[in-house]
């Protein structure tokens, strides 16, 4: 019983920070390269990767590395309530005007004819190519 509560209080930690909540939003139900975080977020990357660890330690995303690119989606909790609490968040964060936002940068930045030169060769999220 314990091993669950500390679960879920590690679930609601890693919920209760703001930039954790928009790399959530910005994933989505894409696959997203590290890069296009901090090119919309404008936080660097190292900080990026931290709260991407924190995530990753919570359950709730998982990462895939492509050559010298990292890429992160998002993963369900196993318990069951926590997926359900997971989901609600995500439902909530989609629609926020603030988090709605950095999804309109992200589409912007990946539809563009030509990427920023540090995106050039990084891999668009699959639901925004161009």
């Amino acid at each position: 019983m314990a091993n669950n509560q500390d679960n879920i209080a590690f679930l609601f930690k890693a919920l209760a920070d703001r930039t954790r909540l928009r790399l959530i939003n910005l994933i989505g139900e894409d696959e997203v390269c590290v890069c296009f975080f901090v090119e919309v977020l404008k936080i660097n990357q190292p900080k990026i990767s931290r709260h991407l660890a924190y995530l990753k330690r919570a359950g709730v995303v998982s990462a895939r590395r492509d050559g010298k690119w990292i890429h992160y989606r998002i993963t369900e909790p196993r318990d069951p309530h926590a997926a359900r609490i997971f989901r609600e968040v995500r439902t909530w964060l989609a629609g926020h005007p603030a988090m709605q936002n950095d999804r309109s940068r992200l589409q912007k930045i990946c539809c563009a004819p030509r990427l920023p030169l540090q995106l050039q060769r990084a891999p668009r999220p699959a639901s925004m190519t161009a």
